[in-house]
């Protein structure tokens, strides 16, 4: 029987297969890497993106925020205007009201009876004075309570108690001034005199 030898044919193919192993396996890791390198830059640059985007939405709210603060600054001094506004316009509807309490006063004080002292806070009046009989002081305050720009008379004080003996009655009164809206309310009409 002949005798032949294998063993370099064996030799041979087991190199082959460790060589295509090696190959084989060099290809896995390069594509390993190259999916991995992939994969990789893939999610860099949509970090990338999203960084991007994020601060470009950091820019626009922080651009709102600043018209956030411009508006508020600009209601803040609408805010001041109107009230400046409201002040001028109740200091624009009371200048007559000086002008109608004098008028009032004045047509509202019997014959016998005068002033010697009036005081204003805000639209309560305190009316000193004398008269020369208590039924003068009554009329005065019947007449203010038909007046058109006074009302609610109340007596706090009369005394005849005068020093210089001329019989006179000290009273002090106080009655109300009527605004031009309730005037206008109450159907009256300013500036043509009222009940008496």
């Amino acid at each position: 029987m002949a005798r032949i030898n294998l063993l370099p044919w064996r030799e041979a193919l087991r190199k082959k297969r460790q060589r295509d192993f090696g190959g084989a396996t060099l290809l896995a890791v390069v594509l390993t890497a190259a999916a991995c390198g992939a994969v990789y830059f893939y999610v860099d640059g949509m970090i990338g993106f999203q960084i991007k985007r994020n601060k470009f939405l950091e820019q626009e709210i922080a651009e709102v925020d600043r018209k956030i603060k411009e508006i508020k600054n600009l209601e803040k001094t609408k805010a001041r205007l109107i009230a400046r506004m409201n002040v001028i316009q109740e200091l624009q509807e009371s200048r007559p009201l000086v002008v109608h309490l004098l008028d009032e006063v004045v047509n509202t004080i019997p014959e016998g009876a005068y002033l010697t002292k009036l005081v204003q806070k805000s639209s309560q009046l305190t009316l000193e004075g004398q008269a020369q009989s208590n039924a003068r002081v009554s009329a005065f305050m019947r007449n203010i309570h038909g007046a058109e720009w006074l009302n609610k008379p109340m007596l706090q004080v009369i005394s005849n108690k005068d020093k210089t003996g001329t019989g006179l009655s000290h009273f002090t009164l106080n009655a109300s001034q009527v605004s031009a809206a309730q005037v206008a309310k109450d159907g009256k009409n300013p500036g043509k005199g009222g009940k008496r």
